[in-house]
């Protein structure tokens, strides 16, 4: 770590020099440096304290029993006496609960409502990042792994959302329809978590006043949310847009199995688009 900032520090009084006596050619060679130097840092950071974490006992569960969240008083008990989990774990917790590709600012606002403290966002591309390294070398050695979910009409990675390994190859697919979908089926989960728990505590009652203000029916301006009506409105509107995302998806999912192989199944294809059924590549 620290012969890694010094050489950060290094290579921004390199870059400061080289923009002041007007060189971009080589202010573009070291800023390309001086974001792998960050990169690694913060790959090493990660390492760092996920090791800290786990030297701490992260069997100090943030689970119920059951798997499902913790009420808020063991809540707190959690976050004041033990760790946390390490990061991936957190993840998937939050990835569990919504059961949809999700993007890194709402899986930590979920773990922050449902589980002992927020994830901090800002390390979930490295993490992802980590994630695809591990499986690339020792491929299938853990029982999940943290991926990206894929576009329907490129199988490549979209941008910002994690998914599960372990999820089916459809449910890991984007459509035109997929971000709505995902969001009614992530708002019917956080209601249905919500109605599980003995007396919500304000972070969870923040995010489904987030949710039911943007399904129509769900809010009604009132600001005490009933999470039975929202997961209701939800359903309502999913099951208009259900079947035709389905159908996009379950034909993306296929092509992705025939063509593509296993590491990019789960990390998605960076070389080329791949082709439509029926296309022919002579």
């Amino acid at each position: 770590m620290e012969s890694l900032e010094r050489r950060l520090g290094e290579l921004r009084a390199e870059v400061r020099r080289a923009a002041a006596s007007r060189d971009t050619a080589r202010v573009r060679v070291l800023r390309a440096e001086l974001r792998n130097a960050e990169r690694d840092w913060d790959d090493a950071l990660s390492r760092l304290e996920e090791r800290q974490l786990a030297a701490g006992d992260p069997a100090a569960s943030a689970v119920a029993p059951g798997g499902g969240p913790l009420p808020p008083a063991r809540l707190a008990a959690v976050s004041a006496d033990g760790p946390l989990l390490p990061l991936r774990e957190q993840v998937h917790q939050a990835l569990t609960l919504l059961d949809v590709p999700t993007a890194p600012k709402l899986l930590s606002a979920v773990h922050g409502a449902f589980f002992a403290g927020e994830i901090p966002s800002a390390r979930l591309t490295s993490l992802r990042r980590d994630e695809e390294r591990s499986f690339r070398s020792a491929p299938f050695a853990r029982p999940y792994y943290l991926c990206a979910a894929l576009t329907a009409e490129l199988l490549a990675p979209a941008r910002g959302l994690l998914a599960i390994s372990t999820w089916p190859m459809d449910r890991r697919v984007i459509g035109p329809l997929s971000p709505r979908v995902n969001y009614l089926s992530a708002a019917i989960r956080v209601a249905e978590s919500f109605l599980r728990i003995p007396g919500p505590g304000p972070a969870a009652q923040r995010l489904l006043w987030r949710f039911a203000a943007n399904i129509p029916g769900a809010a009604d301006g009132a600001r005490a949310m009933d999470p039975a009506i929202v997961a209701s409105a939800a359903r309502a509107e999913h099951e208009v847009h259900a079947d035709d995302d389905r159908e996009t998806r379950a034909a993306a999912a296929a092509r992705a199995r025939r063509q593509l192989d296993d590491a990019e199944q789960l990390f998605g294809s960076r070389l080329q688009a791949v082709p439509q059924a029926g296309a022919s590549s002579e």
